[in-house]
């Protein structure tokens, strides 16, 4: 199977959104407990609103066709062995460094704590309630994602390993008909198994959908042809999801529900469609982006809670600031982090990044 520069080009430009998406979340109108808290603002909510439906399904369906990438090229086992690398070591150690300081950061917000830092650290793993960590108590935060990576990893490359012993391959390419059916089940799995909102159920369905059907190179070749039309479609129930959920005076829960799961799913396709068609290649940006697109995603979030707290002592009335600010300091804030860790082998190794502090001198001296 050929490297599909698509995809990796796909996964960092919508893990960029995650800054406004995160720093959105201090206005959000529906109520959510938050790190930080301004009040309510449906303008910035609408941003987390629109977003919402696919830009995390979209990164399992990313993730199942990588699989499929990975298992192409090593056995069960050592793949397995890398999601441990890759996923329980950064998950472990982002919990434990990382997440003490933003509910820190919270606790002294929401609550006006002061009994220091350190302190703290015994709150944050005796405290369990919603696990959202903005009262100060334990929180996976940002990297739920690697523990439901991490268990649909192990789990789809049972079922993997099942269906290649017992169930032949078919034969015929996938139409596109059938993939549109596909998205059907996901209402249904919702609600299956899920934490906070977040289904196991429906993340592991999409997860085994990339390995086995949008990793075929015929599928995305039939999106591509139809990429603006399923981007249209989805582009446009997102933004009436938005109005439906935060915008009428009256709520439509059916009708919410199903441009919410519409929006998911078109833009799923559309999304593939497109990349396949604009961003196959490869270049300086790309390659710089691609190896520091992990790790973007576990510091990212720290910066943004930070940036507010301080924001807010300093400007705690003005929105533009506060919002803005955030945004416009986290980013770089974030990959400086990522240009320290990727020099120290130490933080490679917690991060599930590989180190290449030597390739310079290799490429050198051949």
């Amino acid at each position: 199977m050929r490297r599909k520069h698509e995809i990796d080009q796909l996964r960092w430009r919508i893990l960029l959104l995650l800054i406004p998406y995160h720093a959105a979340m201090a206005w959000n109108a529906w109520g959510e407990p938050n790190y930080i808290f301004f009040e309510s603002n449906r303008m910035i909510s609408s941003i987390v609103v629109f977003f919402s439906p696919f830009f995390m399904p979209l990164l399992f369906v990313i993730s199942g066709i990588s699989t499929r990438s990975a298992l192409d090229k090593r056995t069960n086992r050592a793949y397995l062995l890398e999601r441990v690398q890759k996923l329980l070591v950064p998950l472990l150690s982002g919990t434990l460094l990382l997440m003490p300081v933003m509910t820190y950061i919270a606790d002294t917000f929401h609550s006006s704590y002061h009994d220091g830092f350190f302190r703290h650290y015994a709150i944050f793993f005796t405290k369990y309630t919603d696990l959202t960590g903005a009262d100060g108590g334990f929180s996976f935060g940002q990297f739920w994602f690697l523990l439901y990576l991490f268990v649909i990893s192990f789990a789809g490359t049972g079922v993997i390993a099942l269906v290649k012993r017992y169930i032949p391959k078919p034969q015929k390419p996938i139409s596109l008909r059938t993939v549109l059916l596909l998205g059907l089940p996901l209402p249904l799995l919702s609600e299956l198994l899920s934490i906070g909102g977040k289904s196991l159920a429906e993340y592991g369905y999409l997860f085994l959908l990339g390995y086995y059907v949008f990793s075929e190179e015929t599928v995305t070749d039939a999106l591509q042809q139809r990429d603006r039309l399923l981007c249209g479609i989805g582009l446009t129930a997102a933004a009436l999801n938005t109005v439906l959920f935060l915008w009428m005076e009256t709520e439509h829960v059916l009708l919410n529900s199903l441009v919410s799961d519409a929006a998911e799913w078109m833009m799923i396709l559309g999304l593939l469609g497109f990349a396949k068609g604009h961003w196959n290649t490869q270049g300086k940006i790309a390659d710089y982006m691609q190896r520091r697109s992990f790790l973007f995603y576990q510091y990212h979030f720290i910066w943004v809670v930070l940036f507010q707290f301080l924001l807010s002592r300093i400007a705690p009335d003005n929105t533009a600031v506060l919002f803005l600010g955030t945004v416009l300091l986290s980013y770089p804030a974030t990959f400086l982090c990522c240009e320290i860790t990727l020099r120290i082998p130490v933080l490679c190794l917690i991060t599930g990044t590989k180190y290449r502090g030597n390739s310079r001198k290799q490429k050198s001296h051949p």
